[in-house]
């Protein structure tokens, strides 16, 4: 069960006479213990943007929004041949299988490829990129196919090239805990992997056991331990990528340092498959830390939450290894829609703490001495503390859950801002009051370490006019503080045209200019990324 460490006891003895907090699901724990965008960006004005709501036409995705499509060739018998003779067995044509790879993971982007190519090597995805830029057939590389922006998926017809069979570890050095694998190797299958050899991946997410370790690349995911070990920009030490013509670029070094010229394979980073499709990666992983405490508390505000990530760095420091939030909102759609107990009293505000280091007794001081002082002041209210597996799990599931409970409260409408950390909340409660009723559910939750909310707004059925009230307002509000309209998600297709509220019109016309240096053709990941309007 989820427990006090005994150091603790002192500190809850202390608040003995506060009312204590039901655990049914631990059976134990803690006593109880409006902007205004007018002054955006120049480069952030309304005529830089084309919002997408047109109506739908048969030139355009299955949706009914976004570009029309582009004068890429069809595939026909004689390319099938190609393909089957390429992969026997790999090349999918069956209405029924290519459903799941054409529709993404919320259900609000369908494209319609006829065809899904399945290649188990680097080899395979060089002559398949050959042919395909020699004949100006459009390619949709696809992972797990886990994202929330609509990249992995086909806009129209493109072939999907899916890396779900590049699925081996090529090597691990124990010394220096270098992994290399294929791009398709499942991120959850990678950390089982590791855990044998007394390791971890430095990256956590809750669709781990889907997500593909090159689509997380593609996409430079965040995720749940980007605090403690940083992003893959400096995980990753290399990268093999296969480009459009076919050409294999093998950067896929295993050295920590390396000065030599331009380190190319940060353009392939975060670059959602529009410059390369990746086929293997190297990643540096840290040591599997031998303590691990998860804390679960409650917080009255949203300040008051504030002061106690403060104090949590100051007092934890090394040991931290996560601080996430979940507003109330949050935790009421936990207990409506998967039956999820809240194991502490109902708070405004949830923080998830994680500490992870190689000594107990160190550790278990630390949080003690943190928690005595967060309870004293008043900045915590109520919570428990988790320290065995199972029970750290349950806990996590608190915040890890949050994306599946909002996909049973209608459709989704999810945002990923990256703000100065004291104005996270503000954003919530200001699109709560622009919004009022239109809105079936307005919930905020994310990463407090690394200044990331995720934004959710749910309907009752998909709403044009929602939509429209939320969008572009969002963004003016984000680009008013100085924010980015995509922390962790990326751009894909729903964001794209968005894109000049991040960045000035010179970094976007400089992005257009190496997507034509590497792809001159255009049909890598076709209508992602880069917006309609690129001049």
């Amino acid at each position: 069960m989820a427990v006090l460490f005994p150091g603790l006891r002192a500190t809850a003895k202390w608040l003995k006479s506060q009312p204590a907090s039901p655990l049914a699901a631990f059976g134990g724990g803690i006593p109880s213990f409006n902007m205004k965008p007018s002054m955006l960006p120049q480069h952030a004005a309304l005529g830089h943007i084309r919002l997408v709501h047109a109506a739908g036409d048969k030139s355009r995705p299955g949706n009914g929004t976004g570009p029309r499509r582009l004068p890429f060739a069809t595939v026909n018998e004689q390319d099938l041949d190609y393909f089957r003779r390429l992969l026997p067995g790999r090349t999918i044509t069956d209405p029924d299988l290519l459903q799941s790879g054409n529709e993404d993971w919320l259900k609000s982007v369908k494209g319609s490829s006829e065809v899904l190519l399945r290649p188990q090597s680097t080899e395979e995805v060089s002559q398949i990129l050959r042919y395909c830029n020699e004949r100006r057939l459009a390619v949709n590389p696809q992972g797990g196919n886990t994202g929330l922006v609509g990249g992995s998926v086909p806009v129209f017809d493109e072939i999907i090239l899916s890396t779900a069979l590049m699925n081996q570890v090529m090597s691990f050095d124990h010394v220096s805990g270098i992994l290399t694998c294929q791009a398709g190797c499942v991120l959850e299958n990678l950390s089982s992997y590791l855990e044998e050899k007394d390791f971890i991946m430095p990256l956590d997410l809750g669709a781990k056991g889907s997500c593909q370790i090159g689509g997380n690349v593609a996409t430079n995911a965040g995720g749940l331990r980007l605090l403690r070990y940083g992003s893959l920009r400096g995980t990753v030490l290399g990268l093999e990528v296969v480009l459009a013509d076919g050409k294999v670029l093998n950067c896929l070094a295993t050295l920590r340092k390396d000065n030599t010229g331009y380190d190319l394979k940060q353009l392939f980073i975060g670059s959602e498959g529009t410059l390369g499709v990746i086929t293997a990666v190297s990643i540096l992983c840290p040591r599997k830390p031998r303590a691990v405490n998860v804390a679960f508390l409650g917080c009255s505000t949203f300040q008051q939450l504030l002061e106690t990530f403060q104090c949590c760095r100051g007092m934890l420091g090394e040991i931290l290894s996560a601080f996430e939030f979940l507003d109330s909102a949050c935790m009421r759609l936990l207990e409506k829609h998967l039956k999820l107990v809240n194991p502490i009293t109902e708070s405004p505000f949830y923080i998830v703490i994680e500490t992870a280091g190689s000594n107990a007794a160190h550790d278990e001081e630390k949080l003690h001495n943190f928690l005595e002082t967060v309870m004293e002041s008043s900045l915590v209210t109520d919570g428990t503390v988790a320290t065995e597996d199972a029970k750290i799990k349950a806990l996590w599931a608190m915040r890890e859950r949050v994306t599946e409970a909002l996909t049973h409260d209608g459709y989704t409408y999810k945002y990923d801002i990256s703000l100065p950390v004291e104005k996270i909340y503000q954003l919530v409660t200001d699109m709560r009051h622009h919004l009022g009723d239109r809105a079936k559910n307005v919930v905020g939750y994310g990463h407090v370490g690394d200044g990331n909310l995720h934004l959710n707004i749910t309907s009752p059925t998909k709403d044009p006019a929602l939509l429209a009230a939320i969008e572009p307002y969002v963004y003016e509000w984000t680009a008013g503080c100085r924010g980015s309209i995509s922390a962790e998600h990326g751009l894909g297709l729903k964001k794209k045209n968005y894109i000049y509220f991040s960045k000035p019109p010179e970094a976007v016309a400089l992005m257009g200019n190496i997507k034509s240096m590497l792809d001159p053709h255009g049909i890598l990941n076709p209508y992602k990324t880069l917006p309609d309007n690129l001049r």
